[in-house]
C-alpha cells in the first residue's frame, strides 16, 4: 500500500481554535486523512506549529470564523481564551467539542501553569524515560520535541473521532495532557493501583538488559532484543558461537539477568569490532530483532521510505524540506453498501472488533475501542495466551473484552475465525509480516466473506518495502529512530528506556479505526490500513527533522532549553526527590527571585542575561532545594504562578486529590485501574479483563450459533484452548 487515497475523511469539517501546539497536532493527523481543517489564530513563526499548521485554512475576519463554526463537525480548542463553551454552542450545538488542557477542565489542578518538562514530571513518566540509571544523582528528563503536545494531541483526535461517529451529537470531551503522558506506562499504573511495588529506577540487575539492550560499535551503538531463547541462541551463533556463550553463568535468561554487567561486558568486546548496520544486519539474518542506533537525518532517504512513499515536499522557512507523512498506508474498497450509524450509548455500541493483537500497541487500541462501547473479541492461543497475561498489562489493557483461546493450527479453528470475521466490522492483528496471508486471514481472504471488514494491520517498519520482514519490537524502533539517542544527557550514553511508542502507537490505531468507521458510514467505502511504526514515531519526531533539515540538526540536551531559563531540574530532600521548574516570562522570574533568597540579587535579569548566568542560578537553585521536600518546593512555586512538578512516583498519582476528583481512577475489587487519557460526557464502558479462553462458549453460540454439543466437540478436539 502507497500513501496515495489517504482521504478517509473527505467531508469532515474540524474547527481548530487557538495557539496550542496539542490542537495543532490534533488537526494535523485528522487533516493528513483527509479532514477540512480551519483554524482560528493558530499563531506562526514557531518551527514546529509551522509544520503542524501546513496545508490547513485559516479563518481571519468574523464571518470566516463563524461560518467554519457553524459548519464544524468536530472543534478542537486549547489555550485561555479559546471561546467558551456557552459562545460555540450557540453558533453550533452538536458539534463535539474537544478541549485540551494540561491538567484538565475540573480538579484542584486545573488550574496550575505547566509546560513541556513539568508535565512529564508530574505525570511520573520522566521517572521512566531514560531506564534505570546506575547514578541516582542523574537528572530525570523530558523526551526530545515537545512529546507533550504530541501525546495531547492524538489523544484529542482518537476521543474526538470516536464521538464523532453519530450518535453522541453535541457531546464534549476533556483531554488532560497530564493524564494522556500518564497513561502511556499502564502496567506500573496497573500496579500502583493494585497496591503492588513500583519500578525502581536505580538499576538492580540487568535493567531490562536480557530482554532488550544497546551494544556500543566502532561507529555509534545498536541494539538488539534476543528475547526468546531460540533468539539467544540465533544470537550466540551469530557472534560467531563464543566460547563464553556454554559459560552456565548464562544459561537461562534468569541467568543472564543476574549475570548482566559480566555479559554485557563480553558483548561489548565483540560488538566494538564492527559498525552499527552490520550488527543489526547480523542479528535480523538470524531473525533476532535488532537496529542501529540511526541519527535523525539518516532517515530523510531510506529505500524503506522511498518506497513507502513517507516524505512529501515542503517549504518552510523559505526552504524546501521533506515532510513526514502519515503512518497509515491505506487502500480503500467499494463496500456494498454504507453502514447505519451505531445505535446505543456509546460511540461503538453495535460495532465487533475481532482483535488477534498481542502485547502493548494492539491491546493498547482495542482497550480504547472496547471502552468506547465495542465488543472485543481477543483472539488467542491456547496455553499461555498474551504475553501480557504475565504482568498486569492485561489486567489494565484486556478491561471489556471477551477472549476465545484457538489453535490456529487447525483448519477448523481458521474456519471458526473466518465465520467471526464475516459478522465483525474490525480486524486488528499485529504479527510479523505474512503470518495472517498463511493462514488463511489475510485482508483479501477474508474480504471474500465479509467485504465491509475494516483490516488493521500494525507493523514496525510496514507491511511492503525491502525492510518488511524485518524483525522489530517498539522499544527498538524508538532506537532506530533517533528518538533513544536524543532523549539523554550530553554526557550520558543512550539507554532504550521504557516502551514510549507501543502505547502512542495504540492511540494513533484508535484513531485511524474511528477515521475508517466514519469513512464506512458516509461513502461506503471499507479501508485496510497497513500501519508502520517506525513511521508513527517519526511523525511525532517532526521537530527534530524539521530542524534538521533547517540546519539545526539536534543534540542531547537533558532538561536544557532554547526558549527559557531556568529550565531544568534540580535534586530535594528524598532519595528520589526532584523537583522541575521553568521560568517562561521576565515576570515569573521575578517571583522566582523572591522566593529563592540567592537569587533575590538577580531579579533584573533578563532571557538572555539569564542563559549567560545559567551556573549560578543552577547553584543557588539547588541550593534552596536541596533542604526541602518536591512536594513543598513545587507547591510554594505553584503558588506563585510559576511552573513547577515533583517528580512523581506512581503510587503519588494513586493518592493525587486532583486524579480522584476528575474519576481517573476505577474500582477493580479492593484496587484501582486508571482510566482513560480523557473525560467524555458519555462516560467509558467498564469491565474486567477475561480469564484465557473464558468466552468461547457464549460468543460461539451467541455470534456463530454453534450448539453446546458442537463446541464441545471442538473443545475435545485441540480447536478450543
Amino acid at each position: 500500500m502507497g500513501k496515495t487515497g489517504m482521504a478517509l475523511l473527505t467531508g469532515f469539517n474540524v474547527l481548530q481554535i487557538g495557539r496550542g501546539p496539542a490542537a495543532a497536532v490534533c488537526g494535523r493527523l485528522l487533516a493528513d486523512v483527509g479532514a477540512q481543517v480551519t483554524c482560528i489564530d493558530p499563531g506562526a513563526g514557531a518551527t514546529l506549529l509551522d509544520h503542524l499548521n501546513h496545508g490547513k485554512a485559516v479563518a481571519v475576519d468574523a464571518t470566516e470564523q463563524r461560518k467554519a463554526l457553524a459548519a464544524a463537525h468536530l472543534i478542537v480548542r486549547e489555550g485561555r481564551g479559546a471561546y467558551d463553551m456557552t459562545e460555540l454552542r450557540q453558533v453550533n450545538a452538536s458539534a463535539i467539542i474537544v478541549t485540551i488542557s494540561p491538567f484538565g477542565e475540573t480538579g484542584p489542578r486545573a488550574n496550575d501553569p505547566a509546560t513541556d518538562l513539568t508535565l512529564f514530571f508530574a505525570s511520573g513518566i520522566s521517572r521512566l524515560l531514560t531506564g534505570q540509571v546506575d547514578d541516582l544523582t542523574e537528572p530525570p528528563i523530558r523526551p526530545v520535541g515537545e512529546q507533550s503536545a504530541f501525546i495531547g494531541g492524538l489523544a484529542a483526535a482518537c476521543a474526538g473521532m470516536h464521538a464523532s461517529l453519530g450518535n453522541q451529537s453535541g457531546a464534549s470531551i476533556d483531554v488532560s495532557i497530564h493524564e494522556a503522558l500518564a497513561t502511556l506506562a499502564m502496567t506500573e499504573l496497573a500496579r500502583a493501583g493494585l497496591g503492588k511495588k513500583s519500578w525502581e529506577r536505580k538499576r538492580l540487575t540487568d535493567g531490562n538488559g536480557a530482554t532488550v539492550t544497546i551494544l556500543p560499535a566502532s561507529d555509534g551503538y545498536a541494539a538488539i532484543s534476543p528475547r526468546e531463547e531460540k533468539q539467544w541462541a540465533s544470537w550466540l551463533e551469530a557472534m560467531g558461537s563464543p566460547a563464553w556463550g556454554d559459560d552456565p553463568r548464562f544459561a537461562t535468561k534468569a541467568d543472564r539477568v543476574n549475570n548482566w554487567d559480566a555479559l554485557h561486558a563480553l558483548m561489548s568486546e565483540w560488538s566494538r569490532r564492527h559498525d552499527k548496520q552490520s550488527i543489526a544486519d547480523t542479528a535480523q539474518r538470524a531473525h533476532v530483532p535488532s537496529f542501529p542506533l540511526r541519527e535523525v537525518a539518516e532517515h530523510l532517504d531510506t529505500p524503506q521510505m522511498r518506497h513507502r512513499r513517507y516524505y512529501a515536499p515542503h517549504n518552510l522557512a523559505g526552504k524546501t524540506i521533506q515532510r513526514p507523512g502519515t503512518p497509515f498506508g491505506l487502500s480503500v474498497v467499494a463496500s456494498n453498501r454504507k453502514q447505519e450509524t451505531p445505535r446505543g450509548p456509546m460511540p461503538l455500541s453495535g460495532i465487533r472488533v475481532l482483535d488477534f493483537s498481542w502485547v502493548i500497541a494492539g491491546p493498547t487500541t482495542t482497550r480504547y475501542l472496547a471502552a468506547m462501547g465495542a465488543e472485543v473479541i481477543k483472539i488467542e492461543a491456547p496455553g499461555k495466551g498474551d504475553p501480557g497475561r504475565a504482568t498486569e498489562l492485561h489486567t489494565a489493557l484486556g478491561q471489556a473484552k471477551k477472549s476465545i483461546a484457538i489453535d490456529l493450527k487447525k483448519p477448523q479453528a481458521v474456519e471458526i475465525v473466518r465465520a467471526l470475521a464475516a459478522k465483525s466490522d474490525i480486524l486488528i492483528e499485529n504479527f510479523a509480516t505474512g503470518v495472517m496471508d498463511r493462514l488463511g486471514l489475510g485482508a483479501e481472504a477474508l474480504r471474500a466473506v465479509n467485504p465491509d471488514l475494516i483490516y488493521i494491520s500494525a507493523s514496525g517498519m510496514g507491511r511492503t518495502g525491502p525492510d518488511a520482514q524485518a524483525v522489530a519490537y517498539g522499544t527498538l524502533l524508538q532506537c532506530y529512530s533517533g528518538f533513544a539517542g536524543l532523549n539523554r544527557h550530553p554526557e550520558v550514553a543512550p539507554r532504550v528506556g521504557f516502551a514510549w511508542l507501543d502505547p502512542m502507537c495504540g492511540l494513533m490505531l484508535a484513531f485511524v479505526a474511528a477515521a475508517a468507521l466514519w469513512h464506512r458510514q458516509q461513502e461506503g467505502g471499507v479501508a485496510r490500513v497497513d500501519f508502520s511504526m517506525i513511521e508513527a514515531m517519526l511523525w511525532t519526531m517532526a521537530e527534530p527533522l524539521v530542524t534538521t533539515q533547517l540546519g539545526a540538526p539536534p543534540k542531547p540536551v537533558g532538561n536544557g532549553s532554547m526558549h527559557h531559563a531556568p529550565h531544568g531540574a534540580w535534586r530535594c530532600a528524598g532519595d528520589e526527590d526532584w523537583v522541575s521548574i521553568v521560568v517562561r516570562t521576565n515576570e515569573e522570574w521575578r517571583a522566582l527571585c523572591h522566593l529563592v533568597p540567592g537569587l533575590a540579587d538577580m531579579a533584573s535579569l533578563d532571557l538572555r542575561q539569564r542563559r549567560d548566568a545559567q551556573h549560578a542560578i543552577d547553584a543557588a537553585l539547588a541550593a534552596w532545594a536541596a533542604a526541602r521536600s518536591a512536594a513543598a518546593v513545587a507547591e510554594s512555586l505553584l503558588n506563585a504562578g510559576i511552573p513547577a512538578a515533583a517528580l512523581a512516583r506512581h503510587g503519588d498519582l494513586v493518592q493525587s486529590p486532583h486524579l480522584a476528583a476528575r474519576g481517573f481512577w476505577d474500582k477493580q475489587g479492593s484496587g484501582l485501574l486508571p482510566g482513560l487519557p480523557w473525560r467524555a460526557s458519555f462516560g467509558r464502558t467498564l469491565g474486567p479483563a477475561p480469564e484465557l479462553g473464558a468466552d468461547a462458549d457464549h460468543v460461539l453460540a451467541t455470534v456463530l450459533g454453534l450448539s453446546p454439543e458442537r463446541i464441545a466437540e471442538l473443545r475435545t478436539s485441540g480447536v478450543l484452548g
